[in-house]
């Protein structure tokens, strides 16, 4: 995949917030979607913890529309925020320890596996492998897990195989995600095409 695409430059954002932000507004749409509602934040200077623990839930879910279930997902962000405030700020809550930093991700509502370790990974650069539904897709048609496979499974399979390198971890996710979005398609996959042809087992 790193020989096809090249480095992809992961994960798209200015500042260790603006990354958890993404990760929160990511559930459930596509990036292109966020991009425009991350622009709204920063128009209205809205990109800090604490600017944005500050305004009106109102206004938050207007300026993130774009991204869809806005007003869940403003919500979502005023939880946030309000746990990084009570952690004394950002910084402080990010350099937790992984297990500690994992289940405060975790308990916060509205905050899952996903999307915790997606802040984990790219906003704290912890060791932690990101599934999603491209991951699944993809080793599932290659036969590596199971169709019914659980989140933790999946990311077992990485953890267990992989040396814990934030780095590898950053790149392997966005490129699973490229490979995902432009050959292994939900109904039309490109698999004659794609640069894990060679991996598929025989009759696939």
């Amino acid at each position: 995949m790193l020989a096809s695409f090249g480095p992809q430059g992961w994960w798209p954002g200015k500042t260790r917030f603006e990354m958890m932000v993404g990760a929160v507004l990511t559930q459930n749409t596509a990036w292109t979607n966020v991009e425009k509602a991350i622009g709204a934040l920063r128009k209205e200077k809205l990109l800090t913890p604490e600017r944005m623990h500050a305004v009106e839930e109102g206004e938050l879910a207007s300026l993130i529309r774009s991204a869809g279930y806005f007003n869940i997902k403003a919500r979502r962000l005023k939880n946030l925020t309000a746990r990084l405030l009570e952690n004394s700020g950002l910084d402080r809550f990010l350099r937790k320890d992984s297990s500690g930093l994992r289940g405060e991700l975790l308990s916060i509502n509205g905050i899952g596996p996903e999307t915790a370790d997606s802040i984990m990974l790219y906003a704290a650069g912890k060791s932690e492998f990101v599934v999603d539904a491209y991951t699944k897709r993809i080793f599932t048609r290659h036969g590596l897990i199971e169709e019914n496979a659980g989140y933790e499974e999946v990311k077992a399979l990485f953890m267990d195989n992989l040396a814990p390198d934030a780095a590898v971890f950053n790149e392997y996710h966005a490129l699973i995600v490229r490979t995902g979005k432009d050959y292994c398609r939900t109904k039309t996959p490109l698999c004659g095409e794609c640069p894990l042809k060679g991996f598929l087992p025989a009759g696939r």
